[in-house]
């Protein structure tokens, strides 16, 4: 059997006396893609960290190419041949590309000074290596979420790493972009570079991974190969329970025309957009990075102005120039930053469930505190949010509690119209399961639901409907029956059924 490139065994970490880890043991062989499977809080992101430098292990051992090693710091990680490219991108916007691939390492003359043209050239051709067409000059902070992804994969490979982790490496990236990044893995993969892949998207854990290993409350679970493993097995293994359906069914009791867009236009952004939810539908909007899906959000809610068009509530027309109109027409939207545009990460659950809610729990512009805290315990015992009480703040919670907390700040307000952008965006299969099922309870009470969703398969199992759309245009529409990832894409990509 070959040695393996990477191996961890009996690491425990605690904080605060509470054990996050408790005696987890992994191996990486060379070639190896082996995925890191857990909920949210399973204890994923610790071990990484530790075998990135960043946190110091309590208890374990750890060998790289077959020698015990101390990590203390990301430079000794990254010295040893270990790579990590992170969920939250560690990006100084204000710099170029090359800059930012480069930085602490330019390359330099004898007298010190940088060599421009060398880290130009370096940069362009690992760049080059996944297909993608981005300026080495470019300010970082001018790109897409999806290319400051590529070029942090481009850095990476710049680093010749024998060790790779990419933790939810393609949950920024178009269709197009993941299938460049999956080249790159095989290609890495040929040249005996093992990788850590972690994602809670399941069915690119299948199709890239070699092996498997899953962590529960901060344990092991176990280690199974991938041909040899089935979806419900691993969800078994991850929750410790079987849940009976990813995509929960709910009855289908629609209402009446409830948000009417007629010939929504936002110059060089979305152009003509027609449609309508009914009270108690899910409509599904689909498309490419760029296609204009989150535009339509913004434009619903009054984050961006319409140049022309008309949206109506209920058959009454609406003006929406700002978020406060759309609030008060009945739209809520839960965005796809809760981090940055969702939540008040330092602050408690309790004072982000409040916020879109001021008006009612205040007298005479006076917080009436007791009404608050019934309000916002009964919404973490109705949203299940797992959370020592109201008052926990609200960045110590796992990603499916923050999201939960996210959407369930509206819920009060009584929306007509809710709005998700990517719901379920670096949310574990319990979680989403969750999540699912709360979007189906709040249509069977008649609000009318836009998704938006990168993930192909929940917005085909999810939505009453799929609104598709390819560079600012509505591309297609289909009913539930008639949907399917082969129509959807290619009406994504500028083809298929057109809309009437």
């Amino acid at each position: 059997m070959t040695e393996p490139l990477l191996e961890m065994k009996g690491i425990s970490k605690a904080f605060a006396g509470v054990r996050v880890l408790k005696e987890v043991s992994f191996t990486l062989a060379p070639g190896e893609v082996h995925a890191l499977m857990g909920e949210n809080g399973a204890g994923k992101s610790t071990l990484i960290k530790i075998l990135g430098g960043i946190y110091a292990k309590d208890e374990g051992r750890i060998w790289v190419d077959g020698r015990e090693r101390t990590i203390r710091s990301p430079r000794e990680a990254t010295q040893l041949g270990i790579a990590i490219i992170h969920q939250e991108l560690p990006v100084v916007p204000q710099l170029t590309v090359m800059e930012n691939m480069f930085l602490g390492r330019e390359f330099t003359y004898k007298w010190r000074s940088i060599r421009w043209n060398r880290m130009r050239e370096e940069s362009q051709k690992y760049l080059s290596q996944l297909g993608v067409r981005i300026d080495p000059d470019q300010k970082v902070g001018e790109l897409s979420v999806g290319q400051q992804q590529m070029v942090e994969i481009a850095k990476v490979l710049s680093l010749q790493a024998k060790v790779l982790v990419l933790d939810e490496p393609t949950a920024a990236l178009t269709n197009r972009e993941i299938e460049s990044l999956f080249e790159v893995v095989e290609s890495l993969k040929r040249h005996g570079v093992g990788m850590i892949y972690i994602s809670h998207r399941m069915e690119e854990v299948f199709r890239i991974s070699d092996r498997m290993t899953v962590l529960r409350d901060g344990t092991f679970v176990g280690t199974r190969e991938t041909g040899s493993t089935d979806m419900d097995q691993l969800v078994q293994m991850m929750v410790g329970r079987e849940i009976r359906e990813r995509f929960p069914r709910r009855s289908l009791r629609m209402g009446g025309e409830r948000l009417q867009v007629e010939g929504m236009t936002r110059k060089e952004k979305v152009s003509d957009i027609s449609f309508t939810i009914r009270g108690g539908e899910i409509l599904g909007l689909a498309g490419l990075m760029g296609a204009g899906r989150t535009e339509v959000a913004d434009l619903l809610f009054g984050v961006e102005r319409l140049d022309a068009g008309r949206v109506s509530i209920d058959g009454w027309p609406v003006t929406i120039r700002r978020p406060i109109d759309a609030i008060r027409a009945g739209i809520a939207y839960v965005t796809e930053n809760r981090k940055e545009q969702g939540l008040v990460l330092s602050r408690s659950v309790k004072e982000n469930l409040s916020l879109p809610n001021l008006g009612a729990l205040t007298s005479f512009g006076i917080l009436r505190r007791g009404v608050e805290k019934r309000m916002t315990e009964a919404q973490v015992k109705q949203l299940s949010v797992r959370a020592a009480d109201s008052d926990q703040e609200v960045g110590t919670l796992s990603g499916g509690n923050q999201q939960k907390v996210v959407i369930g700040k509206w819920l009060a307000a009584r929306p007509k119209v809710l709005i998700l952008d990517e719901p379920t965006r670096g949310v574990d299969i319990g979680a989403k399961a969750e999540i699912y099922r709360l979007m189906n309870r709040l249509a069977e009470e008649g609000m009318a639901i836009l998704l938006i969703s990168s993930d192909l398969p929940e917005v085909l199992e999810m939505s009453d409907r799929v609104l598709v759309m390819h560079e600012g245009r509505i591309s297609g529409v289909f009913d539930r029956d008639e949907a399917t990832q082969e129509k959807v894409m290619i009406a994504a990509s500028g083809g298929g059924k057109l809309a009437d």
